[in-house]
């Protein structure tokens, strides 16, 4: 039995799907452990294998034609948010130990043009895994996004800069309109 060509079109962007996944989820399993000891390397290719294997489709659609270069663009935004963490997290530390404790808390709200789920769940939790803000409510609908910051310098990151909202944008190529561009 001879298999189509299409299905095995199919098949190749599967596997191909599976081993970017795999790929990334070692990558960040090796980032977060800091671990190389025969040991931790086994549980890290076990639990990214299972990962891979059990949701490759959420992070690499097998539809897509530009899966690398969402890919790179992904860990590109992993390494970028890691810098965002460690500065947010001086910023906060340093508003703490000042004598004065510069802490002027609001919440803020700004549309974004991302609308697939994906995109507005990565930067909602890019948002809440930076020291400084945390994102309240989000309305998928109108791409509205309600976030408490601690003070004015990170509400205007999110709110003049929009560097996180276009980074987003690039991993998930939703540069106009929340329209997939792939």
């Amino acid at each position: 039995m001879e298999i189509g060509r299409g299905e095995e079109m199919m098949k190749r962007k599967k596997a191909s799907g599976i081993l970017i996944t795999f790929s990334i989820m070692f990558l960040f399993w090796i980032l977060l452990s800091c671990l190389f000891d025969a040991f931790h390397l086994l549980v890290g290719i076990g639990c990214s294998a299972t990962v891979a294997l059990t949701s490759h489709d959420l992070l690499v659609k097998g539809r897509s034609k530009k899966v690398l270069l969402k890919s790179f663009q992904l860990l590109l935004y992993i390494l970028w948010e890691f810098w965002q963490i460690v500065l947010a997290n001086l910023d906060v530390a340093y508003r703490i130990l000042h004598p004065k404790m510069p802490i002027d808390p609001r919440v803020i709200e700004f549309e974004t043009t991302l609308r697939g789920d994906f995109a507005l769940v990565t930067l909602a939790n890019s948002i809440t895994l930076t020291p400084g803000t945390i994102t309240i409510l989000v309305a998928p609908e109108t791409g509205k996004f309600w976030v408490h910051a601690i003070a004015k310098k990170s509400a205007d990151s999110l709110l003049v800069d929009q560097t996180m909202q276009r980074k987003v944008a690039d991993v998930f190529m939703e540069w106009k309109h929340g329209v997939d561009m792939t």
